[in-house]
């Protein structure tokens, strides 16, 4: 029992107290580390670390960056919504909480040396757990009084343009909401001569929105001004709910107002607003939207406004839009879609009442004053009566499109009776088609196929254009309803017209067209009163000159033009009446709008009249003049004679006869002579008559 407190058995006691010793003091390291850690971080000046961090920062982002104020960390629990029952351990350990005064991010070398951005404060807070996992949570980022100038000097060069790190980054970034206090945002655009300023302001006591805006500059050369409101907070969570926005654009006349919410506002998921456009003509919206629309009148519409952006792709939809043009109801739904080789714009739209009128500015043929509103760059000159307006084919190249327009009814000046207007329009690679373009018209039809190559083939602005126009069946008597004389007739308009041409605008393109024009009236009346529903005020004159004031029969009436080059000139022009056939030659100036016609005379038989000298139809298009040949005398020949002189060149328009009521008509019988040899009657006959 001695021998236990020998020295060897003594020994062992200080080895155990060496070893309580070392678990003491690594115990005591492992509890002052965490201590030392939370006691540096409270008491570090935090301004040190700002050289460093504006480095790594400017290097990161390939501009100077700086944090030219005072930098601080505090600590702070993570504010929880859920109950107490709920928390975990977790949610009782601070977080740091960094704050940013006078932050400024410069712009990328090659451009002016200022300042891309600025904040008088921001802040945020970090979760440290997140860190574990290589995330960088931040719930919340603030932004107190920031000032944004974004500038882009050419197509190429823009300060908003980050480089990205060809490399992944192994770490990433949860931002959950971001909110703004009073700022500014300046965009100074070269490409779109933009130069505009927005204020951003927060708003008290407002339910939806929390910060209102106002926006005023130039754009495109034109005065814009605006202002909105917005939600306070901006979150940008997955789950998050639709973040509210309201705004309102002006420039010139043409306004902009949308209202709804928009899902994911970083990556612009979903957008769901009521969107009212309004202006002097839809092709204004172009420098707006991107979107190439037609030129119009004064115009209106409400709708709502669906989008949806994909990372390579979006598709919006303007859905069950209703509005006016000019005088035009018009309704529908569009489809516009990027991703493919060009944007694609599809849709119906139909109106209801179409005002004949409202599609003068398609093809330039509106007034001067109807120019001036809608800021044309081209007006119409005095005495030219062909539109001079140039097509703008330079925007053709940029978007495709496949629309359906019907018009169910379609009001003139003249309430003739056209209705149910219809075209599908095509524009691929810079080509647009009617086909057809199609409408009713007094119990009968007209359609036309029109082909315009405006990619750009021909030269800038050029068109290479192609049109083929039918019309079949049209009823005199319903043609003109309210003139009871032609009630009892049952003759028709047949007719075809064929052109080609290359030109940059309506006027140019009949300067320089080719092709054909064929038209058979069958039966009917032609009078002074008629003419002047008609408005056709030239022959108005003409019959006067010929007839008197008086209500003529017409039983057929040819006409057979071919153009070249712009000039249009008579093969066959017939008018067969119950007194007379009269023939017409000359030409049509389509380049000059100048007209050079001969109208000739001739009586069937002896009557107690004696029909005028041949007529010389003359002048500018705007200024035409009749006159009578006074050195040659109206000549009376036989009926059958002057009939089958006449009618020869006729025999191309057997066609239209066809197309017409049947072959006991007056006109089946003009062109069934015209197909035989001609015959004069002996001399004699003539000199006794």
């Amino acid at each position: 029992m001695a021998e236990s407190s020998t020295p060897a058995a003594q020994g062992h006691k200080p080895a155990r107290r060496n070893k309580k010793k070392i678990l003491l003091t690594l115990l005591g390291i492992a509890v002052a580390l965490p201590v030392l850690a939370i006691v540096f971080i409270l008491t570090f000046d935090w301004n040190r670390a700002r050289p460093w961090i504006n480095a790594r920062v400017s290097d990161a982002i390939d501009r100077p960056f700086a944090i030219r104020g005072n930098l601080d960390v505090e600590w702070e629990r993570p504010a929880k919504t859920m109950a107490p029952a709920e928390r975990t351990w977790r949610d009782h350990i601070p977080w740091p909480h960094l704050i940013a005064n006078d932050v400024y991010v410069g712009n990328p070398a090659g451009m002016p040396v200022r300042d891309m951005a600025s904040v008088r404060q921001f802040s945020f807070s970090l979760n440290p757990f997140g860190l574990l996992h290589r995330t960088i949570g931040i719930p919340l980022l603030r932004f107190d009084s920031p000032r944004v100038d974004l500038l882009r000097t050419d197509a190429t060069r823009n300060n908003w343009t980050f480089k990205r790190n060809e490399e992944p980054s192994r770490w990433n970034l949860d931002l959950e909401r971001v909110v703004f206090t009073d700022g500014v945002v300046h965009i100074k655009d070269a490409v779109t001569r933009a130069d505009v300023t927005a204020k951003v302001r927060t708003l008290e006591n407002d339910r939806t929105y929390g910060v209102g805006w106002t926006l005023d500059g130039t754009y495109n050369g034109a005065g814009v001004d605006g202002g909105g409101k917005a939600g306070a907070v901006l979150s940008l969570k997955q789950q998050a709910t639709p973040y509210p926005i309201q705004a309102e654009f002006r420039s010139r006349r043409t306004r902009i107002a949308l209202e709804g919410t928009v899902t994911r506002p970083s990556q612009l998921a979903a957008i769901d607003l009521k969107l009212e456009l309004a202006g002097p003509s839809m092709d204004q919206l172009y420098n707006f939207t991107g979107i190439l629309l037609p030129t119009t009148g004064p115009y209106s519409t409400s709708g709502r406004l669906i989008g949806t952006l994909g990372e390579d792709s979006s598709r919006w939809v303007y859905d069950g839009f209703k509005g006016k043009v000019g005088s035009s109801d018009i309704g529908g739904r569009l489809e516009f879609v990027t991703g493919g080789k060009r944007p694609v714009l599809s849709g119906n739209v139909r109106s209801q009442q179409l005002v004949f009128t409202d599609l003068a500015p398609l093809i330039g043929a509106d007034s001067n004053a109807a120019k001036k509103a809608r800021a044309a760059e081209t007006l119409q000159p005095a005495g030219k009566v062909l539109p001079v307006e140039e097509f703008r084919t330079e925007r053709w190249t940029r978007l495709d499109a496949d629309v359906r327009y019907a018009a169910d009814r379609i009001i003139r000046d003249k309430q003739l009776p056209i209705s149910k207007l219809s075209t599908h329009l095509k524009m691929q690679n810079g080509v647009l088609t009617l086909d057809p373009l199609e409408f009713a018209m007094a119990g009968g039809n007209v359609r036309s196929n029109i082909r315009l190559d405006g990619s750009g083939r021909e030269g800038k602005n050029a068109i290479r254009a192609t049109t083929k126009v039918t019309a079949r069946q049209i009823q005199i008597k319903q043609l003109f309803p309210k003139i009871e004389q032609l009630q009892a007739t049952v003759g028709q308009i047949n007719g075809d017209a064929q052109l080609s041409a290359v030109g940059n605008s309506v006027a140019s393109l009949l300067a320089a067209s080719n092709g054909e024009l064929k038209t058979v009236i069958n039966q009917g009346q032609v009078s002074k009163m008629l003419l002047e529903m008609m408005g056709l005020n030239v022959g108005n004159i003409i019959l006067t000159k010929l007839f008197g004031d008086k209500q003529v029969k017409l039983n057929c009436m040819a006409t057979d033009f071919a153009v070249t080059n712009g000039i249009a000139r008579t093969r066959s022009f017939v008018v067969d009446t119950e007194e007379a056939i009269i023939t017409v030659d000359g030409a049509i100036n389509l380049a000059g709008e100048q007209m050079d016609l001969r109208i000739n005379p001739q009586t069937k038989a002896l009557r107690l009249f004696s029909l005028r000298s041949p007529l010389y139809v003359r002048g500018t298009f705007s200024q035409p003049d009749v006159s009578v040949d006074k050195g040659v005398l109206a000549m009376k020949a036989g009926g059958a004679a002057a009939l089958a002189v006449a009618a020869a060149p006729v025999a191309a328009l057997l066609p239209l006869i066809n197309a017409g009521p049947g072959r006991d008509s007056d006109c089946a019988r003009l062109v069934a002579q015209a197909k035989e040899k001609p015959t004069a009657p002996p001399p004699g006959k003539l000199q006794r008559q």
